[in-house]
């Protein structure tokens, strides 16, 4: 039988860690609780969790640096949690890596459902495509992309991809040559925030991912947007 998956919750609330705790538990999870980053930053160091849910208002250490600190170092998927709703906050939070964002108040079920959703795209299959059959890799310069596995090298060194980056990576690559919509991207990665915050949002991930593939991410030569359309994958 499949073990559950493990999530650590990082926030300074004992109230909010035990609800979210007896809460996941139910729902068929294994939670350890962390009351701020330093804790956390221990029991990182010394166990292996599927998905970390951080709040992002903590004294000392907040939850954006934790995050960009857990970002140099693995890629286990974030949601942070915050008090603050705007989608600068937002923003802010996918910029250092998270996966997805989800303001205070918020109703548990929802949370469950996120995490739900970021840890189907983490282990899905890759889907399998007919004919024509496509290139097991595709060439981006000094990096490849591997459509089999999904995974990102530069060289022998495999390059880090977030959730929400995997996922934009996989539908980019099966339609490498072809613009795709931003709207299909947020299909990929969800999100529930307004419109322009979402169009935002892929926006951000598309620079984090030009800064892993491009060798000058202001001329972006692979990772290309077409204006008007989205953004293309245009592999060698």
């Amino acid at each position: 039988m499949k073990d559950a998956p493990h999530i650590l919750v990082v926030d300074d609330d004992s109230r909010i860690r035990g609800l979210l705790k007896k809460y996941l538990s139910n729902n068929g999870y294994t939670v350890s609780e962390a009351r701020d980053s330093d804790h956390a930053r221990r029991l990182l160091g010394g166990l292996s969790f599927d998905l970390l849910v951080i709040d992002v208002m903590m004294p000392g250490e907040d939850g954006f640096s934790l995050t960009k600190a857990i970002r140099q170092t693995m890629e286990t998927p974030v949601i942070l949690l915050t008090a603050r709703g705007e989608a600068e906050d937002r923003i802010e939070g996918l910029e250092v890596g998270a996966d997805d964002y989800l303001p205070k108040p918020f109703e548990p079920r929802e949370l469950l459902l996120r995490i739900s959703a970021i840890l189907r795209r983490s282990t899905e299959p890759i889907d399998e495509v007919t004919s024509p059959a496509p290139p097991k890799t595709l060439s981006l310069g000094v990096c490849r992309y591997d459509l089999t596995r999904g995974e990102l090298w530069r060289g022998e060194e495999l390059i880090r991809l977030t959730t929400a980056e995997s996922a934009m990576m996989r539908l980019m690559a099966r339609e490498a040559g072809e613009a795709v919509s931003r709207s299909a991207l947020l299909a990929e990665v969800g999100g529930s925030d307004e419109p322009s915050a979402q169009e935002r949002a892929i926006d951000v991930q598309v620079t984090r991912l030009r800064r892993k593939i491009e060798e000058n991410p202001r001329i972006p030569r692979y990772l290309q947007t077409v204006r008007g359309a989205g953004y293309m994958l245009a592999p060698d």
